[in-house]
This record gives C-alpha cells, structure tokens and sequence, in this order.
C-alpha cells in the first residue's frame, strides 16, 4: 500500500489512515482513488478482515480538498471544466465510491478536524468516534464550490436535512458536543483514549459471524435507498443464506451450552 493511506492489520480488523499530517491529511490528491480503490478492494477479498477502522494521522482527521492546489490550478484542477470534472469522477468520486462499498462494518475515529471532503469521506463510516477536540464542516460554499463529492445526498441521510442544510447553507464548523447532538457521531471520547475506543468497538464488531456481519450492512445501506418491499424480499432471502451457515449453528449450539461461539465464516 502507499505511505500516504497506511492499511495495517491486527486479527480480524483493519486501520486505514490518511497519512499526509504535515499538511492536515487533505484528500483528493492525484491517486487517492487509485489508493482507496486497491484498499476497499483488499478489504472486500479477505474474508479474515470483520471491521476497518478509518482515521488520520497527526492532529487532523482531514482538512478536505486541497485548497492551494485549487489555487494554482494544479493536479486535477488544471484545465478547462471537462477536464475537472474528469478528475471528480475517476479521482475524487473513486475515494467515496470506495468507501461506501466496503462491506465489513467502518468505524470513523476522527482525531482532528473533518472539513469537506474530510467531513464527507468521515460519514461514509458506519458510525463515527470523536475526539474531544474535533471539528466537523461542509465549507463547500465559503470557497465558492458545491459539495461536489456526493455528500449532498450522504449527509442529510445521517443527520437529517434541516441540519446537513444549515452545516451547507453557513459553512459553519462544529465542535464534537455538537456533532453528538446532533447524530453525526455516536460518542465523544479524550484525544489520548480515541484509538483504543475505536479498537474496543471493532473488536466487539468483530466478533460477530462474519458472514451475516457483511450481509446486515448490505441490508443496511440498501435500505438508504430503496423501497420496504425490495428490503423485506432482500431479508428473506438473506436470512434463508443465513439459516443454512455453519456459524448459525454454532451460535444456537453456544446459546444453549452456554458458552462464547467460535466463529469461522462457514
């Protein structure tokens, strides 16, 4: 993997970390969907990994796009609008695309600021852990650009549209407290403790049956979007794979013995 997005595996979980902390970990450089793609990817094909934990190194989570390459009219901004939009598709787009695609549960341990595209690659975790000192932003519109990286339609999906509204329309950050109240993290930890909580809540999400693990997040994100009907035919039929997993039978066998289930994914 790159020195720039760190993948580290211990047991059935794997950290990802955004590794650009002299410059506050900014995303969308050239080659970061590249990154993310290859990430996802080898998470996706190792059924040994249950759970990834996201953060970023140093004293930022991520400060979003990087503003002086905009200002230069570098890497992927350089040229006319085709050739921009080029660059959201197949570079900035691959980052999210990616992430939203990672089948094991994610958590988002957000060390620091999550501004922009850090705020928008953070909500693409099944759940989020804050720093004391973290600060979340959609400042898209103070830099005179539209949330270009789809978090028009994540956030209001994660803390309701008055809100994701008001963080858009103002380009105001927020502090952790806030990010609590208002749903976008589920707990606000001390900076020093932030990666052991992180590895204690994979650790207990790995410890479920690997298999119906990916399928519950299946069912999850599909009922984002879609209709009752289609997720009510999805679960049956899941849940007849499910029924027929040796995993289910040792979760019924450990229930009545009273004892840990050991589980292997068949």
């Amino acid at each position: 993997m790159s020195d720039e997005l760190l993948y580290e595996k211990d047991g059935h979980i794997v950290t990802l970390t955004i590794n650009r902390p002299e410059s506050r970990n900014p995303l969308g450089m050239d080659g970061d969907g590249d990154r993310f793609a290859v990430a996802a990817a080898r998470i996706n094909a190792d059924r040994d990994v249950r759970c990834v934990i996201l953060t970023g190194a140093g004293k930022a989570f991520s400060a979003g796009g990087n503003i002086k390459a905009m200002r230069e009219r570098q890497g992927g901004f350089e040229g006319v609008g085709v050739h921009v939009r080029e660059n959201y598709r197949n570079n900035i787009h691959r980052i999210v695309r990616s992430m939203w695609n990672v089948e094991v549960p994610m958590i988002a341990a957000v060390n620091g600021p999550a501004i922009g595209l850090g705020n928008d690659v953070a909500c693409l975790a099944d759940t989020r852990i804050a720093a004391d000192d973290a600060r979340f932003g959609a400042t898209f519109l103070k830099i005179g650009l539209v949330p270009g990286d789809g978090g028009a339609w994540l956030l209001p999906r994660v803390i309701g549209m008055a809100r994701a509204s008001e963080l858009f329309y103002t380009g105001d950050l927020i502090d952790a407290e806030t990010a609590l109240n208002w749903g976008l993290v589920s707990r606000i930890v001390p900076a020093a403790e932030l990666m052991d909580e992180a590895r204690a809540l994979a650790t207990k999400m790995a410890r479920q049956p690997p298999d119906v693990l990916r399928m519950t997040k299946k069912l999850m994100r599909e009922g984002m979007s879609t209709s009752f009907d289609m997720i009510m035919e999805l679960s049956a039929s899941m849940q007849a794979l499910a029924h027929h997993t040796e995993d289910h039978g040792e979760a019924i066998s450990a229930f009545f013995e009273k004892r840990d289930p050991i589980y292997k994914g068949r």
